[in-house]
């Protein structure tokens, strides 16, 4: 009778509960482990087993001639270029913005810094067309100077160039540098501002002993994400019409859709990959050396 009455599915050993409670956290880990191996994994290594699909089987030829072509140097080069120059503009400009809309306090400052954050919600091709209205060969600037000027040809010819496209790509990517540095400049204390000061530093002089120090890991987290955005960023290069401006996300569209040379683009792709994820691997190394170095002094 009392065996009848004992619960069947409380286990009486101790070690038969402490090992069905070490199963717990890994029956909690298995589904986001498979869910991030279908999603992240398994494309990752679909695109390496593409590449290296040849006529004969698999090999490294399609590699070794993807790499040795003109083309792809020159992309790689382009996109590297592109990527560097757009985020240095970010950088540049992300950092005065933040310190004007932090401590240079005007009327609508809310306004404007509510209007930088919706930039964060647009696709990146409606600043392309919106630059294509402004500054195109036919847009409402060149149209205006023609009537000024009383020309023919278009004054402003620079939106199909690189120039264009750095240009494009610093307008909508600079609010990814103004949103950490805003976030950070909050987190300062405004007493310690307000010692600086009142001991004879200079307003730059502040701004570079005090405030710029705290706010480098925001800042490299910021420029790290705009590297990494402008590094793979296909839409803004595609709507301006750069048609000569070819860039490794561009070059991997042409060879995998338009001549369909699947393995040449996988090929290309991996190349994309493995420079994003080295980025990504530098920027936790430059992050972790920063906070390291902020906790020590």
């Amino acid at each position: 009778m009392t065996a009848l009455l004992e619960s069947p599915s409380a286990p009486s050993d101790p070690e038969a509960r402490k090992a069905g409670r070490s199963w717990r956290p890994v029956l909690w880990t298995l589904p986001p482990v498979l869910v991030v191996l279908l999603i992240a994994v398994y494309p990752i290594v679909r695109v390496l087993l593409e590449s290296t699909e040849t006529k004969s089987g698999r090999g490294v030829g399609t590699w070794s001639k993807v790499l040795a072509e003109e083309s792809f140097r020159n992309a790689l080069w382009r996109t590297v270029t592109i990527a560097v120059s757009s985020t240095a503009g970010c950088v540049a400009l992300g950092t005065f913005l933040a310190i004007v809309l932090a401590f240079v306090p005007f009327p609508g400052s809310q306004v404007v810094g509510r209007l930088i954050d919706s930039v964060l919600t647009l696709p990146s091709f409606l600043v392309t067309l919106a630059f294509t209205f402004l500054y195109g060969t036919a847009g409402a600037v060149n149209a205006l100077i023609d009537r000024i000027t009383g020309g023919t040809q278009p004054a402003l010819d620079f939106l199909s160039t690189p120039w264009g496209v750095i240009l494009a790509e610093v307008t909508f990517f600079t609010p990814f540098v103004v949103r950490p540095l805003l976030a950070a400049f909050a987190q300062l204390p405004r007493e310690q501002l307000d010692v600086a000061s009142s001991l004879g530093a200079s307003p730059w002089r502040v701004l570079r002993q005090v405030v710029l120090p705290e706010a480098w890991p925001a800042l490299a987290a910021g420029g790290s994400l705009v590297l990494l955005l402008t590094l793979n960023e296909f839409g803004i290069v595609l709507f301006t019409g750069a048609k000569g401006v070819i860039t490794l996300p561009a070059l991997i569209y042409t060879r995998g859709i338009v001549t369909f040379d699947l393995p040449g683009a996988a090929v290309l792709a991996s190349v994309q990959v493995l420079l994003s994820l080295s980025l990504y691997l530098g920027y936790r190394l430059l992050f972790a050396r920063l906070t390291g170095a902020r906790e020590e002094s």
